[in-house]
């Protein structure tokens, strides 16, 4: 039950502290989860982080939820995912009630444009530590490449450019196993 309740409140942080979305929570999510905790390697975290952003759903929660299930199970993924979106809920419940008496407020609007540029900034950094980690070869590059390029410049659906690339990531291992036998 303790760490049931230690998982929830990591992820209560975590999604209170998380402005942006799925891409800006990594940093926190490396730092809580594998720098102060050591509950799952960094290679896991970024595994559960892509699964999540394939999945239907929202990536933070998706990610909560595997995470939470590889520590402890399906009530591991419940009582993370329940602190993730406990900030969430509680936030947005009372922004609603606020927001339509600030919304012409000229201070909240900077505040907001500010906030924006942050955000971009993270995702960047997030873009950039996924990078390291994921870009280990030339055809790792090359789908990456290929794989930005379809989903800015062509109405090819997400879904199918992620399943190609994962078909492409399995041929790519296939062939290697294949030369080490070889």
């Amino acid at each position: 039950m303790k760490e049931l309740m230690e998982l929830y409140w990591a992820f209560f942080r975590i999604g209170g502290l998380t402005f942006g979305g799925g891409l800006t929570m990594l940093p926190m999510l490396k730092y809580e989860l594998v720098q102060k905790r050591d509950w799952i390697s960094e290679e896991q975290l970024l595994d559960c982080y892509a699964i999540g952003q394939c999945t239907p759903g929202i990536i933070a929660i998706n990610t909560a939820t595997f995470v939470g299930y590889l520590r402890k199970g399906v009530v591991g993924g419940i009582s993370a995912t329940l602190g993730m979106m406990s900030p969430s809920v509680m936030i947005i419940t009372v922004i609603a009630l606020c927001l339509e008496n600030f919304m012409d407020n000229v201070w909240l609007q900077h505040a907001l444009m500010g906030v924006r540029g942050v955000v971009c900034a993270l995702m960047l950094n997030t873009v950039i530590t996924l990078a390291k980690k994921s870009l280990v070869s030339p055809v790792t590059y090359l789908i990456c490449g290929v794989a930005f390029l379809a989903a800015m410049f062509t109405d090819i659906p997400l879904i199918v450019i992620v399943l190609a690339a994962g078909f492409l990531g399995v041929l790519k291992e296939k062939g290697r196993g294949e030369q080490a036998n070889g």
